[in-house]
């Protein structure tokens, strides 16, 4: 039989019972629906936390202070990470852009009337070329200013917005835990990230925070920058021998301190939402198993309803090949429509959810064309043995088939 005759049998088979094969074809609808949606919102995560990660600076070593151990227990972090730490890095290892220590703690900032609690953050120099951030108004602190312990405060733009309602009074006091600094510069706007605001902090000079503000010597952490990322595994065990050395941890003891490469953040992250997409669209995709059922269920019913019809093709010359194509075809027709319908609403299902704004969305064409040719599959697979029925059915039994 010819292709077209086929396809011509096989429609007029289904729009004999249009609701029914509707029906049958729902479970494959829904499960290429939901596989696209599922993949798009998996991605979209994955490309968020990827931006989120990479806003914070290019090719960033991270070094914190470890944790104090008494006997077996761990209470606390250390106090050894200091100023002289990062001075020594900037000096002494090669491929490093730039290097940005800090310290931070939560103060009550007040302006007038208005107050508000916030993180207070103390930096050098160089902290908006390590955490790229961008000046919006104003201007950033010298690294001579930071040096001399100045009462300059730079603020981020969630807190000009909340304190001053966008209107931030350059040059005016703004007191920051009972202690007035003046402000020079207000950050752009970065945007959050997950519980995270990056824009909810003011910056001060760092000898400023430590002896004026919060009456500490040591670090919260030390950001540097490398100069490329193939030197980053390079720079990183530099760091870790001289932080080694010069807290004198001997060789077999742990060291005080650790460093976290911002490769090894993405990669696990990335890794972690890629895991988290697979579950999604694995579970998604037993709906097709379960449309694939329903298609070999409807087709047994088929064989069984029409199995004097077979009889007659049969008897007029109709070939075990010729029977096994027609209910193949009928079976591949539900699962392609089915397909194409169900890709029409994981797009537009994605679509949707992205505009609404409540997740961040990315259509994945590998995923459209994995689901759809997986659809096309269940629906052969399913389809196989109802046809292979109906085609070894006896012509004379299925004549005298009531």
């Amino acid at each position: 039989m010819k292709v077209w005759m086929l396809l011509k049998i096989a429609v007029q088979s289904l729009r004999a019972n249009k609701m029914r094969s509707l029906l049958t074809m729902l479970g494959i609808i829904i499960g290429v629906a939901a596989v696209i949606a599922m993949v798009s919102i998996g991605d979209g995560a994955q490309a968020n936390v990827s931006r989120r990660i990479k806003s914070m600076g290019t090719n960033l070593l991270i070094v914190r202070p470890g944790q104090r151990r008494n006997r077996y227990v761990r209470s606390g972090s250390t106090t050894t990470l200091t100023a002289e730490d990062a001075d020594a890095i900037r000096k002494t290892i090669p491929n490093i852009s730039a290097v940005s220590p800090e310290v931070s703690k939560s103060f009550q900032l007040k302006y007038l009337s208005q107050n508000a609690n916030t993180t207070v953050l103390g930096a050098t120099a160089d902290y908006l070329k390590v955490n790229a951030f961008k000046i919006a108004d104003g201007r950033f602190f010298t690294e001579y200013e930071a040096k001399t312990s100045r009462k300059y405060v730079v603020i981020g733009a969630t807190v000009a917005k909340n304190l001053f309602n966008g209107n931030v009074p350059m040059g005016q006091d703004l007191k920051v835990g009972g202690m007035n600094f003046t402000i020079i510069g207000v950050l752009e706007a970065k945007g959050q990230s997950g519980y995270r605001d990056p824009d909810d902090q003011v910056l001060i000079p760092l000898q400023t925070a430590q002896r004026r503000l919060f009456g500490i010597k040591h670090l919260r952490a030390i950001n540097i920058q490398v100069s490329h990322q193939k030197h980053m595994e390079t720079v990183q065990a530099a760091i870790e021998r001289l932080l080694r050395h010069r807290h004198r941890i001997r060789s077999g003891q742990e060291s005080d301190f650790n460093i976290r490469n911002q490769k090894e953040i993405l990669e696990t992250m990335n890794s972690v939402t890629g895991t988290f997409t697979i579950l999604l669209a694995s579970i998604a995709a037993v709906s097709m198993l379960v449309g694939g059922i329903g298609i070999m269920n409807i087709m047994l019913v088929s064989v069984t309803e029409r199995t004097r019809e077979i009889g007659i093709r049969k008897a007029v010359g109709a070939t075990y090949r010729d029977i096994l194509s027609q209910f193949l075809v009928e079976s591949i027709l539900l699962s392609l429509v089915g397909g194409l319908i169900g890709i029409a609403m994981g797009v537009g299902t994605s679509t949707l959810i992205s505009s609404m704004g409540s997740w961040s969305t990315q259509l994945s064409i590998k995923a459209i064309v994995a689901s759809f040719v997986f659809a096309v599959l269940t629906g052969i697979f399913f389809g196989i043995y109802p046809a292979q029925r109906a085609a070894k059915l006896n012509p004379i039994d299925a004549l005298r088939y009531e």
